[in-house]
């Protein structure tokens, strides 16, 4: 019989909140909000943005900011039970699917947890995309959000790419 492999999933969602609150408790003592040390310059800073809102900052100019961040809350609690019930219901051995959800749920309690005790999401990578004179400036994001994001994606390849066959 198959080792059950869903106490390492649980792991790699632990380690993505860990590193998440090590590295927001770093920002908050070393970069005053509002302010960027340069890694890369003109494309890579590490700063210190205070979001209220979801991802990309939506909803953070929300005439309620009280209701969005408990609807948010909300949501992201709903979130992560389902992702957790569907780590016990498949994750028995590892996949592609099974990494992604442990990571989507390490991301999502990482992000909750700021809301809950901060009622923002701290959020402190941050990327310009440059080519000659063009210029994008990507919204600040975090560890939790990049896991989210890498979770997302491992999925989507899962579901596009073929399966080997078994037999």
């Amino acid at each position: 019989m198959k080792q059950d492999r869903r106490s390492w999933l649980l792991a790699i969602s632990a380690l993505i909140i860990v590193l998440d609150r090590w590295s927001k408790i770093w920002v908050a003592h070393h970069i005053a909000d509002g302010d960027a040390i340069t890694v890369i310059p003109r494309y890579f800073y590490i700063s210190h943005v205070l979001n209220p809102g979801a991802a990309f900052s939506l909803f953070s100019d929300s005439a309620t900011p009280g209701r969005t961040r408990w609807l948010l809350t909300s949501f992201s609690i709903l979130a992560a039970v389902i992702v957790l019930g569907l780590i016990f219901k498949i994750g028995r051995r590892f996949s592609a699917t099974t990494i992604a959800l442990a990571l989507i749920l390490g991301g999502a309690i990482g992000n909750v947890w700021d809301r809950i005790h901060y009622g923002v999401v701290t959020d402190f990578l941050e990327v310009f995309l440059r080519w000659g004179q063009w210029s994008y400036h990507w919204p600040d994001f975090n560890i939790a959000d990049s896991a989210i994001v890498c979770g997302g994606i491992l999925i989507m390849l899962d579901a596009l790419l073929p399966k080997k066959s078994t037999s």
